[in-house]
């Protein structure tokens, strides 16, 4: 019951969030994790609200929190997975919500096996990179293009370390 009073209340927050961000247009920074088990799969996550599909762990930056630290506490608080190696795979500017977005995206290995808190993510999996699941969001497609366009990623094409 409790699960399901919060997952109203994000629902409803992240509704609040975007209209707030059209309105303003206040820039922002977030980061998105893309964590591998040894197996060469990536961990996706569905969350309880916004738009319905499959996303890469990630979030909001905190205050005094570097880029780093948040895509590693993100993947903890997402997916209860601990990161190995977290690094950057780079950054790029964007539009969120109407407003100027710069994400800055990582990568790492992880052994755990995903526990979502079935509040903010009702489930967590990893998944093949030639059979990742459906829909997937646009957002998380163009990440996964960022990244296999720049590391040594499963079935990235001329790919450099």
């Amino acid at each position: 019951m409790i699960a399901k009073l919060h997952r109203s209340a994000l629902r409803l927050a992240h509704d609040g969030r975007h209209r707030w961000r059209l309105w303003r247009g206040t820039p922002l920074e977030g980061v998105t994790m893309i964590a591998c088990d040894h197996r060469d799969q990536v961990l996706l996550v569905r969350h309880s609200y916004g738009p319905s599909g499959w996303f890469l762990p990630g979030g909001g930056i905190k205050r005094r929190e570097t880029p780093q630290q948040a895509a590693v506490r993100e993947l903890r608080e997402e997916t209860g997975c601990t990161a190995e190696g977290a690094r950057l795979v780079g950054q790029f500017e964007e539009q969120v919500s109407g407003s100027p977005h710069t994400a800055h995206v990582f990568t790492c290995m992880t052994d755990d096996e995903p526990r979502p808190d079935r509040r903010e993510v009702v489930e967590a999996r990893f998944f093949p990179l030639q059979s990742l699941p459906e829909p997937l969001s646009p957002r998380t497609k163009a990440r996964l293009a960022y990244w296999r366009e720049r590391v040594n990623a499963p079935g990235a094409q001329g790919a450099v370390d």
